[in-house]
């Protein structure tokens, strides 16, 4: 997804969808491959994030002379934040191409949406790169990081593109000298390119993107909104709970039983500490292993025969005491 084309077929491919009464059973090829991809369930943090994002791309929309404001998205690693992002920025490219369809017998000559990973190690030169690549520009060994920059700020504004997400943004250092040459580049580039940027990465208020002069700059200009663990319960509701329900309701297995899943609701909240990612992979996994089986359904035994990511197993695993020494 990071070239224009493989976000286009992204953006406009349907998402898979859950059985609907009436349709003819999948086989179970077809269901071993939707649940492999499965659906990507509304989280409170993609509201809030859509909310955000639609104000930010108004607010910035005449804005002229300085850098515009955006959006860190943070949090701890798989609690949603990428595909947030990517759920976002899927609707802002429809929404546009909607409002503003290609001639009849064109293809679309407007990019709404622009994203982009952060290189392991990242400099200047190698982020500008990334982005001339989204767009196909070509870049040549003999290219300054300046050319490469202008070719980048020219090509963006004539193609339109209005969002540009960021994804990985904690790689970026400003401590050492090459992550701080490319955090500068990203602030010139936000005030070069007619776009909200937006970007995501783990645990960012912690790490030293906002330290200095240039986190400073950052932090003046960059809302922060936090991707952790769903709570299982706040306030009168049950957040957790409500996220297990939809997954299971999208379920395509023959034999599970409704309502199975929430019940469950404590023990998957302590076995994934909350966290969607670890959540979606553990239900999705027991819904391939159930199929592949043939029980076709999805119980406490069988979540438990499932080894987690490292992460959630470790989380979950009880700490022991150290003995008490003997004098």
């Amino acid at each position: 997804m990071t070239t224009w084309q493989g976000w286009q077929h992204f953006a406009t491919t349907p998402p898979p969808t859950p059985p609907q009464p009436g349709d003819p059973p999948r086989s179970t090829e077809e269901r071993l491959a939707y649940h492999s991809q499965f659906v990507t369930v509304r989280t409170p943090a993609i509201n809030t994030l859509a909310t955000q994002v639609r104000t930010l791309m108004l607010l910035g929309r005449h804005q002229q002379t300085t850098a515009r404001p955006s959006l860190i998205v943070t949090g701890p690693a798989a609690a949603g934040k990428t595909t947030a992002l990517l759920e976002v920025g899927r609707a802002c490219h429809l929404a546009h191409t909607r409002t503003h369809p290609a001639p009849p017998g064109h293809a679309h000559q407007q990019v709404p949406v622009a994203y982009l990973l952060v290189p392991p190690g990242a400099t200047a030169k190698t982020l500008a790169i990334q982005f001339a690549r989204y767009l196909g520009i070509p870049v040549t060994t003999r290219m300054t990081q300046n050319q490469i920059t202008e070719a980048v700020c020219h090509t963006y504004t004539a193609a339109g593109v209005r969002l540009i997400l960021i994804d990985e943004i904690h790689r970026l250092n400003p401590r050492t000298t090459t992550g701080a040459e490319a955090t500068d580049l990203l602030k010139d580039l936000t005030e070069r390119v007619k776009a909200t940027f937006v970007y995501t990465g783990i645990d960012v208020a912690s790490t030293p993107l906002f330290t200095g002069v240039r986190g400073a700059q950052l932090a003046g200009r960059a809302s922060l909104i936090t991707c952790g663990p769903l709570p299982a319960r706040h306030g009168h509701t049950r957040p957790f709970t409500d996220l297990i329900t939809d997954m299971e309701t999208a379920l395509d297995l023959h034999h599970h039983t409704p309502g199975t899943l929430p019940r469950h609701a404590t023990y998957l909240h302590q076995r994934t500490a909350g966290r969607i990612g670890s959540l979606a992979r553990l239900i999705r996994q027991a819904a391939i292993t159930a199929i592949s089986d043939g029980t076709e359904r999805i119980t406490k035994k069988s979540l438990e025969a499932i080894q987690l990511d490292h992460l959630a197993e470790e989380t979950r695993r009880p700490r022991t005491r150290r003995p008490t020494p003997t004098t």
